[in-house]
């Protein structure tokens, strides 16, 4: 069985977003904990990634929304615990004037390709990061990209419940990855 590691972005991505509710539907699903949501820690965030990380039974498939996305490029240049794939979903792009200013320790992004493959997920209208950001981050974590549209952070406000579209993009990159 594949092994799922759920890593909200800031505020932990409550009981409407597609991560939870996914969560709460696949028990292979588990969220990695942080100290605090509201209040990203960097050096925090990096070990609860790492612990989860460590705990897992074999190489887990990363799930990542808005500010988690910026962490796992952190984090992959500095572990090497193995990772399966990672599904990047809604890059935020910290010169935005919508990034919040407690992430800039999640600011300075390494450049370079992740080190497992990987899928950027991006809409047409994210006021946290631009479909062209989102574009140039793939370009060079040497990820593949979708783009959905236009639904905004792609988070409990864009309506998407289930997100059915983002289930297909995680199986796909599941079955790329055991290639």
């Amino acid at each position: 069985m594949t092994h799922f590691i759920i890593l909200p972005g800031s505020g932990g991505s409550g009981p409407g977003h597609w991560q939870s509710r996914w969560e709460s539907a696949n028990p292979a699903m588990r969220r990695f904990q942080p100290s605090s949501w509201e209040l990203p820690d960097f050096t925090d965030w990096l070990a609860a990634l790492e612990l989860a990380v460590g705990e897992a039974t074999e190489p887990p498939v990363l799930v990542a929304h808005s500010l988690s996305c910026l962490l796992i490029a952190h984090w992959q240049k500095i572990s090497l615990r193995p990772v399966r794939a990672a599904l990047l979903v809604a890059v935020p792009d910290p010169t935005s004037a919508a990034f919040p200013g407690y992430g800039m320790a999640f600011a300075g992004i390494p450049e370079g390709r992740l080190r497992f493959p990987s899928l950027v997920v991006t809409s047409t209208d994210d006021a946290y990061g631009s479909q062209a950001y989102a574009e140039e981050r793939a370009r060079q974590w040497g990820s593949r990209i979708a783009v959905i549209g236009p639904v905004g952070h792609i988070n409990a406000e864009s309506g998407l419940g289930d997100w059915p579209q983002g289930w297909a993009l995680l199986d796909g990159l599941v079955s790329e990855a055991r290639c």
